[in-house]
C-alpha cells in the first residue's frame, strides 16, 4: 500500500526553503498568503503567546508549565476560542457547537 501525504503550508518564509527534498508521497499545497480562514488554529497563536511574550524561562519545562495553564484556561473560554476561528461559511459539527 503506498500512502501519499497532502502537507498544507502557508508561505510564511519560514516555511520554504529550495534546498528541501520532499519525499516520495509527500505533496506540498501552498496556501495564499494571508488567508487565515483556511487554516483556523493560526488565529490563535496570539492567545498562546500572551503570557511568555516577553518573558525569560530558565527551562523548558517552566514555559511548558505556563503554556500548559494557558491552554487549560482556554478550554473555559470556549466563546473567545470560537470566535476566532469559526467563520460563517464554515461547517457545523457536533463538537463545533457544544457548550
Amino acid at each position: 500500500m503506498h500512502k501519499r501525504i497532502i502537507l498544507a503550508l502557508d508561505q510564511a518564509g519560514w516555511h520554504t526553503s529550495y534546498a528541501l527534498k520532499v519525499p516520495e508521497g509527500i505533496h506540498l499545497i501552498h496556501m495564499p498568503s494571508h488567508s487565515p480562514e483556511l487554516q483556523p488554529a493560526e488565529r490563535l497563536w496570539p492567545l498562546t503567546d500572551e503570557p511568555i511574550a516577553n518573558e525569560s524561562f530558565d527551562n523548558l519545562d517552566q514555559l511548558e508549565e505556563v503554556l500548559f495553564h494557558r491552554c487549560r484556561s482556554l478550554l473555559y473560554q470556549r466563546d473567545l476560542v470560537r470566535g476566532l476561528t469559526c467563520f460563517h461559511w464554515w461547517p457545523k459539527t457536533a463538537a463545533s457547537t457544544y457548550n
